[in-house]
């Protein structure tokens, strides 16, 4: 339970049991297959989604792609939650959806973003080969608490800085020091290089090494443990168990393009809507 102080929230640091954290084990191709009906639908759900995912792909192919092992989609995703305004909205979110099979179901309109950038990740840790990095992060108007031995997880998608002073730009109320061997850098993907950001994902886990207490600001200590997911496929489960997402063809049939790893072709803009049962 969260308890404010005068100007700082003080937060238990744990496995966020809360958040939605899927790894997509076994089928991150069939959700890349079906990933166009799922963006389209969330886009009409999710306005700022669209928007921001709009500027971050004309600012991608603006900069002049990289070689990269990422698809474009991937690349995108990753531009588009470093964009202003939408890491925090999206991992509010983030931290949510995971309270049940419905509240991700119904109320989170991220589904896609999720995905992306949890497949970008590990894309990009296959083609780099394992590696763990010492990073930094910053949080203002939270004071994390936590006991050394304990096992915890972010629950979110954590950025943070391989400079200490980038991360302390950010808030010194709670300063994190981490091992982690799931986060990978995204510089060459990010909106502001210049952080020189490395993205964790909320499922690794994390040993608490040290804490410290400076007046009202604390000082963590993590070393990575390994992850853990209480979710699995979870969107391609409730496709399969009937909340299944439509189209309407140019001909009048209906559509669903679901079945299963090879949906229609349908051109770009063709609204989905959640099919009857």
């Amino acid at each position: 339970m969260a308890v404010t102080t005068t100007a700082i929230t003080v937060v238990p640091l744990d496995m966020a049991w809360d958040s939605f954290d899927d790894q997509y084990p076994g089928c991150r191709h069939a959700m890349s297959t079906l990933l166009p009906a799922l963006n389209h639908f969330e886009f009409q759900q999710n306005p700022l989604f669209a928007r921001v995912w709009v500027t971050a792909a004309d600012k991608w192919w603006r900069r002049g792609p990289p070689v990269t092992p990422l698809s474009p989609e991937q690349a995108i995703a990753l531009m588009t939650y470093t964009m202003k305004d939408m890491s925090k909205e999206f991992n509010d979110a983030v931290c949510a959806a995971g309270r049940s099979r419905q509240q991700y179901r119904d109320k989170f309109h991220f589904k896609a973003l999720h995905f992306l950038l949890t497949d970008a990740l590990a894309t990009l840790r296959d083609a780099r080969g394992p590696r763990c990095h010492r990073v930094y992060r910053g949080v203002r108007g939270l004071r994390f608490e936590a006991r050394r031995g304990d096992t915890v997880r972010f629950g979110r998608f954590a950025s943070a800085s391989l400079r200490k002073q980038i991360a302390q730009q950010f808030g010194t109320d709670t300063m994190f020091q981490v091992q982690t061997c799931q986060g990978v850098n995204i510089r060459e993907f990010s909106s502001n290089p210049s952080e020189e950001e490395v993205l964790i994902p909320p499922f690794e886990t994390f040993e608490v090494t040290d804490v410290t207490r400076e007046g009202d600001r604390a000082l963590i200590q993590l070393r990575s443990s390994g992850t853990f997911s209480r979710y699995s496929c979870e969107w391609l489960r409730d496709q399969l168990s009937g909340d299944r997402l439509c189209v309407l063809s140019a001909g009048g049939t209906i559509l669903t393009p679901l079945n299963l790893l090879y949906p229609p072709d349908i051109p770009h803009g063709t609204p989905y809507f959640p099919c009857q049962p």
